[in-house]
């Protein structure tokens, strides 16, 4: 629930700047003359504006929220297919300089 939390207090803010940018956009299509043009702008926007605040900002953190620990359940199988990347560049600075790195954390298969 936490991470659920957190990750919406994060996330929310770039969710919607980006959501804003997208509408804005596609809105500017509605003032076109073609009407397939304006259709096409018009859905676009009402898509995007349905798909940032109901969809990512409603329903998946209240899905989340419901399911628990099972949000961040992996199949073994799954876990040992997928490549482990170091995004952050841990591994390598422990490599570099194994007294001072972080030890590494996998962060896609957090509860099995």
């Amino acid at each position: 629930m936490q991470a659920t939390v957190r990750g919406f207090a994060q996330a929310g803010a770039v969710v919607v700047a980006a959501a804003t940018i997208m509408v804005a956009v596609f809105s500017g299509f509605v003032f076109n003359g073609q009407p397939m043009i304006k259709q096409l702008g018009f859905a676009l926007a009402v898509g995007i504006l349905i798909d940032a605040f109901v969809i990512r900002m409603t329903f998946i953190p209240a899905a989340m929220a419901l399911a628990k620990d099972k949000t961040w359940w992996l199949p073994a199988w799954l876990d040992r297919i997928l490549p482990d990347l170091d995004v952050e560049g841990e591994k390598l600075a422990q490599r570099l300089s194994p007294s001072q790195a972080k030890p590494p954390r996998r962060t896609h298969s957090a509860v099995r």
